[in-house]
């Protein structure tokens, strides 16, 4: 039996934070004890913060990896252990990676590489390569015409735990100031007016044609499997009821305080982005986190396109917002995300769960990770 004993800590509980010691044995957390412990061997953690390993919901961020520079592919493998290793400095122990079903644009990593990022996910979990957990979470764009053949070649891989629906088509959810679409794309892309005139047509008519029997397609093949399934960029209340009668449990990214009430009185966990808390808004022009959060309608955060942002949005929440004290914040981060990930062994540091484990000092308004554990096993 391997023994370890984190002594000397500030243990961030559920619903308290002791100056206390934490024993983990084989993996999993045996004892939560105050004060420190008289054993020579514990790890003295200095009086550093000691939480659950963050758990990551939603992020993208795999695909900077695989393409670094435009029209510059990465190895897959090697792309997504550069990811890994992102993460698990992060402080992120568990991680979905949300790989989209469908694209705008056909050169995007989206559509070139969606099949070598599930290979590499699957691929490295059979060999043990990663840090990290990874999971897998199928983002489905239901206004692209061959969804449902793509979707069939990914969706009955073990690692898929989590499918949302999505609706990019300009003028509504997250765009629903055409201008800004129109604004936004043409600079991702370098498109030009009259290229720009013609994209949004064709989205607006592929939507027309495939949303609706598309949406429907996902939800019920999820469904069938056991598989979590959220909404994307709600707006309204409307929008919400449909994901209610779907059967949806998370609400991602909704967009204005009404979705997010909505979401969050219908029993959504509402997720939100840390880089909107981290930059104070949202890049799109939506409701930002923040406020969200000091309305209590803001369940669970999500690092989106920036892994550090994680940790650093859950202690920027608690120190701007006075009805969110430190374990609320960083449950936010952990105990939530696990939950609604259907993740019972983890998220939060109590007797019988996963000992993935975070040492972190605060200073300086910001968080610096200094130790992260998987079952027991340091892995940053």
């Amino acid at each position: 039996m391997t023994t370890d004993i984190f002594s000397n800590a500030k243990v961030i509980l559920s619903d308290e934070v002791i100056n206390g010691t934490v024993v983990v044995e084989d993996g999993v957390i045996t004892d939560i004890a105050a004060g420190p412990s008289a054993v020579p061997a514990a790890q003295d953690m200095a009086g550093d913060y000691l939480m659950p390993g963050l758990i990551e919901l939603h992020t993208d961020n795999l695909e900077g990896h695989m393409s670094p520079r435009p029209k510059t592919d990465w190895p897959s493998t090697a792309a997504l252990l550069a990811h890994d290793g992102q993460l698990a400095s992060a402080g992120i122990t568990t991680v979905f990676d949300a790989l989209a079903i469908g694209t705008l644009i056909s050169e995007n990593v989206r559509a070139t590489r969606l099949h070598d990022m599930m290979s590499a996910i699957t691929l490295a979990n059979e060999h043990a390569l990663t840090r990290v957990e990874h999971l897998v979470h199928l983002r489905c764009e239901i206004s692209f015409p061959a969804l449902p053949e793509i979707l069939e070649t990914m969706i009955d891989n073990h690692l898929v735990k989590l499918v949302s629906v999505m609706d990019h088509t300009p003028g509504q959810r997250q765009f629903m100031d055409e201008l800004k679409y129109r604004t936004y794309y043409m600079g991702k892309h370098g498109l030009n007016e009259s290229e720009m005139d013609e994209f949004i047509s064709s989205r607006k008519a592929s939507q027309e044609i495939y949303s609706a029997k598309n949406r429907r397609y996902v939800v019920d093949r999820a469904a069938a499997l056991g598989l979590g399934i959220a909404s994307h960029d709600d707006a309204t209340p409307e929008h919400v009821k449909q994901a209610i009668d779907d059967g949806m449990t998370i609400a991602e990214f909704p967009t204005t305080i009404a979705a997010a009430k909505a979401s969050h009185d219908g029993g959504l966990a509402v997720l939100m982005g840390g880089p909107n808390i981290v930059r104070g808004g949202s890049h799109s022009g939506n409701v930002s986190a923040l406020e969200l959060a000091a309305h209590g309608v803001l369940d669970i955060i999500s690092s989106d396109y920036v892994p550090s942002s994680l940790l650093h949005s859950a202690f920027l929440v608690h120190e701007k917002l006075p009805d969110w004290d430190l374990p609320r914040a960083i449950a936010a981060v952990t105990r939530a995300p696990a939950a609604a990930g259907g993740l019972t062994d983890r998220g939060e540091i109590a007797v019988g769960k996963r000992a993935d484990l975070l040492r972190v000092n605060h200073r300086h308004n910001h968080p610096l990770v200094k130790g992260v554990w998987r079952q027991g096993q340091r892995v940053a």
